[in-house]
């Protein structure tokens, strides 16, 4: 029996960005869905729930600390990576605070990405 692919949502306003780490998260062996802005996730979520979310801490209408906000009061857990960059002097500890599993600065390498999605899905699944 094959085992399940992860299925990862990506949420980034560049959209090379969000190319590139879908192009990156596919090869990997990963389903993936991206979106450009926060609404379009939440609305997306609804329907399907990703096994991780890579977010942008800088998107357009909600910022991904609100979209984090949202989830967490519609009670939605899931593993978040968030990517920044434009790191600010708290805003590492206000993301993990708010329930992202890791923390990482823009650019980000394959692997370091790779990384810190599987940490986030397997910290999830040690909470559970």
């Amino acid at each position: 029996m094959q085992t399940p692919r992860l299925f990862i949502a990506v949420v980034d306003d560049e959209l090379s960005v969000r190319k590139a780490l879908s192009r990156l998260l596919r090869v990997s062996g990963l389903d993936v869905e991206t979106f450009a802005n926060g609404l379009d996730f939440l609305e997306f979520v609804r329907a399907r729930r990703p096994d991780c979310l890579v977010l942008d801490v800088n998107l357009p209408g909600l910022s991904g600390l609100e979209v984090q906000n949202r989830l967490a009061e519609a009670g939605i857990r899931m593993p978040t990576v968030v990517i920044t960059g434009h790191d600010g002097p708290d805003l590492r500890d206000r993301v993990l605070t708010a329930g992202a599993a890791v923390y990482l600065l823009k650019p980000v390498d394959k692997k370091t990405l790779l990384n810190a999605v599987n940490l986030a899905v397997k910290e999830n699944l040690s909470d559970s």
